[in-house]
């Protein structure tokens, strides 16, 4: 039993893992138009996220096959807890990606898990060529696509308060 449940955090900690690289390859696969080209120049031009619910559909909907095909191969091979791990994490995924995308359209300064809010900085600039993560800066630092701007908040961390989180557009 703890084995099984050890595969399922493992599957569900790699399902994270997959989901930022998925993530970082379609973002640069938009901007080189090959994926919904005009939709995201459109985006661009915007300067805004769609709410962290449409965001959410937007990753989570093609997610939904993968979970499906991986659950029935993971029910014939007995490991339950993996797909079980699999299917929480592009759940979890899905929701936690539009939120950094959301957030960093309206309050960047509340993405705290990354030096830099990269996405907004990829905004914010114009970079059609660099920054392409939204979860992390890690795949622009390996495929070097990460460039460096120097970044200044809005607010400092002595003015965020637990609330100002929630103080997006959720649909």
């Amino acid at each position: 039993m703890v084995e099984s449940i050890l595969m399922g955090l493992a599957a569900f900690l790699g399902t994270l893992v997959v989901g930022s690289f998925v993530e970082y390859v379609v973002h640069r696969l938009m901007h080189r138009r090959i994926v919904l080209g005009k939709v995201h120049a459109d985006h661009h031009v915007a300067q805004i996220g769609q709410g962290w619910f449409k965001e959410f559909l937007a990753y989570f909907i093609p997610v939904i096959p993968v979970i499906v095909v991986l659950s029935i191969v993971n029910y014939f091979l007995g490991w339950y807890w993996m797909g079980a791990g699999e299917a929480l994490g592009g759940l979890i995924f899905s929701g936690f990606a539009a939120y950094a995308h959301q957030v960093q359209h309206e309050h960047p300064e509340l993405a705290f898990w990354m030096p830099r809010p990269v996405h907004h900085i990829h905004h914010a600039h114009n970079m059609w060529h660099h920054n392409f993560g939204i979860t992390s800066d890690i795949w622009d630092r390996i495929f070097g696509t990460y460039k460096y701007v120097d970044w200044r908040p809005e607010r400092s961390w002595r003015q965020i308060r637990p609330w100002h989180f929630f103080q997006i557009q959720w649909f």
